[in-house]
């Protein structure tokens, strides 16, 4: 039995966060488990509130999860606070676990708030270091890498600074569009680019862009696809592969139950 936890907020319309990643892990094979870090109050249209859970509370969900279950590999999510972060890590330490997967969730897709300040220079200096992979979006990676993206040389640029900042390997998702070609002349127009990092050589994920807009959760069902496919021993590539299809999957068929941005469905 492959076994994964995700330590990430709680979306009360399940599109994303703990919810769209046990769904993640399930699909694809593999026992999931949870630390919940935040309870939000949101749907389709956007996060209404969110109630931090105290980091001692946290702690102790990862404790009573790897003290009987285990894991294979682990995935972070919204943190919410450099508290939050420095348990994830202590823990991390304490168990001696492997493949840590970051998803470095600092905004929502409209743009509220969703991890302090403290909470992501925390993130840069003691998660990314631990990690096996990180993921941000390009939004999220100009954010930890202190740069603007607009093409694939900026995308380079960013990727390599994460990994100077101790990064393993560091995958930047494409799905916000950049509308500029580099200087090489690669059209990056009407494609989603994922840019694979390791600190030897760059790969890119290509696909078509959808023409689907909005998408609720596809950051955190990529990167626990991606966790999920680490647990079974997989390589990192191929991981990344198989998540990528996942993924594209997921946008195709996804569905509006409600009034504003698409969700997942996995029926």
């Amino acid at each position: 039995m492959y076994k994964v936890l995700t330590i990430a907020g709680s979306d009360s319309c399940c599109g994303a966060g703990v919810q769209a990643d046990l769904r993640v892990i399930s699909a694809l094979g593999a026992y999931g488990t949870c630390a919940i870090t935040a309870i939000t109050a949101q749907n389709s249209l956007g996060v209404s509130s969110v109630f931090n859970v105290p980091a001692s509370i946290v702690g102790q969900q990862i404790d009573a999860v790897i003290s009987d279950i285990g894991t294979d590999s682990l995935k972070t999510g919204m943190l919410v606070s450099e508290e939050i972060v420095e348990v994830v890590c202590d823990k991390f330490r304490k168990y001696s676990l492997k493949n840590l997967v970051v998803d470095p969730v600092v905004t929502s897709h409209q743009g509220e708030s969703l991890l302090s300040g403290d909470g992501v220079r925390k993130i840069i200096s003691d998660m990314i270091p631990l990690s096996c992979l990180v993921t941000p979006n390009i939004p999220e990676a100009e954010i930890l890498a202190s740069r603007k993206i607009k093409n694939l040389s900026d995308l380079k640029d960013a990727a390599s600074v994460l990994i100077d900042k101790g990064a393993s390997n560091v995958l930047i998702k494409g799905g916000h569009a950049m509308n500029r070609e580099d200087g090489n002349n690669e059209e990056i127009n009407g494609e989603s680019i994922d840019l694979f990092y390791d600190g030897k050589e760059f790969q890119y994920f290509r696909e078509k862009r959808l023409d689907i807009d909005n998408v609720h959760g596809t950051g955190c069902i990529y990167s626990a696809a991606i966790a999920t496919e680490l647990s079974k021993g997989n390589e990192m590539i191929s991981s990344i592969t198989v998540a990528k299809k996942f993924i594209s999957k997921i946008i195709k068929e996804s569905t509006m139950p409600g009034k504003g941005s698409r969700l997942a469905d996995f029926t």
